[in-house]
């Protein structure tokens, strides 16, 4: 997965929030993942968040960007699993195979009709570009469910994007025409290892039960990150939502919607409010409850990702005299001095 460096802020309203997100190196250990957060951080100290009570006061904290130079993205955690409530009961049974790639319950299934309904009524439905979704069945099945096409009709010549019943659903085939595509990106997974509900499946399995879906970025067939005895740290969970971020970058969308899990979601957005005004690190810094969406926009202030503008019109046509009073001012000045 390329992961060029890039500069992201994210602006709210009388607020200046100025982060900068670099691709962070992949890493075997918390320490050297630690570590290359640091060392970004030094680097970066000037592009970060700043603020002073003085411009908060004055409300000189918002910031402009042009348009073209941002991403609008739709972060979603997975509906209740099987294993959410096995785990609120009894920690320990996050340790259990029974819960390995753990399914939605009946009631993450309503959540999932909830969030579906916000979302058409709304009209962010239409304007979602690509659906990027962490390879789990918990998150594929509440990617499809919020965001697919709708119940599923056999011959109209397209895989359904979930076949009937798929992961113990009880659930018809969902269709997948009328909605975007669909990307399963391993970089945007659970906390990996120890705990079996956050074990993934074949690819091949998945292949059968989500047809539409993209696994094409997936290089193994089977689990290889899940490890029984290593959980991964929070410090690498950071570093790699981090180099998912930017890896959203080398993308063409501009809205694009990510289903994935708390603790990812927690740990990266923590990242983007640790230098940020506490209000706005707070904002970023709260849990995500089951089939929560929250919108953030990136800015690149870096051009590596910039597309060209769209709805940008040059003026001058058709072309003719257009000579600004001020500039006429400043011409005239600068004669002046001349003389």
């Amino acid at each position: 997965m390329p992961t060029p460096p890039a500069a992201f802020t994210t602006a709210a309203p009388a607020t200046c929030l100025r982060l900068h997100l670099r691709a962070s190196p992949s890493s075997s250990s918390a320490a050297s993942s630690s570590s290359a957060v640091s060392r970004s951080r030094r680097r970066y100290a000037p592009l970060r968040c700043s603020y002073s009570t003085s411009e908060m006061e004055a409300g000189a904290g918002t910031a402009m960007y042009p348009l073209h130079r941002s991403k609008t993205i739709h972060l979603v955690r997975h509906a209740q699993g099987i294993h959410n409530v096995a785990g609120e009961k009894d920690y320990n049974a996050y340790m259990s195979e029974e819960l390995l790639d753990a399914q939605l319950t009946p009631l993450g299934w309503s959540q999932v009709d909830c969030l579906r309904e916000h979302v058409t009524k709304c009209g962010l439905a239409k304007k979602i570009e690509l659906v990027i979704t962490s390879p789990l069945l918990r998150t594929m099945q509440t990617a499809v469910g919020v965001f697919g096409g709708g119940n599923y009709t056999d011959g109209i010549g397209a895989s359904p994007l979930m076949v009937e019943g798929a992961g113990q659903s009880g659930c018809q085939a969902i269709s997948s025409l009328n909605c975007p595509p669909f990307l399963a990106v391993e970089a945007c997974r659970e906390h990996m290892g120890v705990h079996p509900c956050d074990k993934r499946s074949s690819i091949t399995k998945y292949h059968t039960l989500f047809p539409a879906i993209d696994f094409s970025l997936i290089e193994n067939d089977e689990d290889v990150l899940w490890k029984p005895d290593v959980r991964e740290a929070n410090e690498s969970v950071a570093a790699r939502g981090m180099k998912f971020i930017d890896w959203l970058w080398t993308r063409e969308e501009k809205e694009i919607a990510i289903v994935s899990h708390s603790g990812f979601l927690y740990h990266t957005l923590n990242m983007y409010g640790k230098e940020c005004h506490p209000t706005i690190a707070e904002e970023l810094g709260k849990h995500f409850n089951n089939c929560e969406l929250r919108s953030m926009v990136l800015v690149d202030r870096s051009m590596l990702g910039s597309g060209t503008p769209t709805c940008n019109f040059p003026g001058k046509i058709p072309d003719g005299l257009d000579l600004p009073s001020d500039v006429a001012d400043e011409k005239r000045v600068e004669e002046a001095g001349k003389n």
